[in-house]
């Protein structure tokens, strides 16, 4: 499976669970401060209709960014207010139609070409990549309001690799210095097979199952309650501020506030 296919499957199990929902469903709050499942999905269409436009229009996209404010939460408000204004029903239909051609978009781009994206240009794949956190990390959002468990297979890997490839992204947004000793990740997949980045003989190593790695780098589980460990001073403080986002890291979630995934 490629990251194409992988980002189009992860899409569409997020399509099933927004699937029939009533108004007060679209209203629940979710576990991101002020915003219900509506705002998520709002959320979701905003990012990937900028993703499509940079993969589409790299020149509509520089001028797009060029008028972006200073203030990043007005910035992303402004940026989801017009498909908070359409009706549950319009909505969807839009998330569905800009998830399609962001993908559709993303898979004509060469290889070995690069997109504009927020901070510095990125390869098609790892622009896809940014697609699977967003939608790992809002999707998750969704399911906690609705009660839904999700269930994960091997495409987690391009989310995998995309964090490790992101790894210093929790320093930046804390305005600290990245550390310069090397990582090594040894991350379980769902199929029991293991993910390995970083020398072998590195001082600082983080081990655990995918799913729980991906719930600590999108910051929607406190790391006391995840399958991750850490060995080296430097690699304990990263499980602590690990994200793969940029732009301000967000309280994240308390110890105790799931139920334990791995550990109860």
């Amino acid at each position: 499976m490629d990251v194409i296919t992988a980002l189009r499957a992860t899409g569409d199990d997020f399509d099933r669970m927004i699937a029939d929902l009533d108004d007060t469903a679209w209203s629940l709050p979710t576990p991101s401060p002020g915003w219900t499942v509506k705002h998520q999905v709002a959320h979701l269409t905003a990012i990937f209709g900028m993703a499509g436009l940079a993969a589409g229009d790299g020149d509509r996209f520089r001028a797009m960014l060029a008028g972006l404010s200073a203030d990043f939460d007005a910035n992303v408000a402004g940026a989801m207010a017009p498909h908070l204004a359409l009706d549950t029903t319009a909505l969807v239909e839009r998330w569905q139609q800009t998830k399609s051609s962001a993908i559709g978009a993303l898979a004509a781009v060469p290889a070995d070409t690069v997109v504009p994206w927020l901070v510095n240009p990125l390869p098609p794949s790892v622009l896809a990549g940014a697609g699977m956190m967003e939608l790992f990390g809002h999707g998750q959002d969704v399911a906690d309001a609705l009660g839904v468990h999700r269930e994960w297979d091997d495409r987690l890997g391009y989310l995998v690799g995309f964090a490790v490839r992101t790894k210093d992204f929790g320093y930046l947004a804390r305005g600290e210095e990245p550390p310069a000793e090397e990582f090594r990740f040894e991350i379980t997949a769902p199929s029991g097979a293991r993910w390995e980045y970083g020398p072998e003989d590195a001082a600082q190593r983080v081990t655990g199952s995918a799913e729980d790695f991906c719930l600590l780098v999108t910051r929607r589980r406190h790391h006391a309650d995840l399958d991750v460990q850490a060995e080296g001073e430097v690699a304990t403080r990263w499980l602590e501020i690990a994200q793969a986002y940029r732009g301000p890291a967000g309280k994240g979630r308390r110890p105790g506030q799931f139920a334990l995934s791995k550990l109860d």
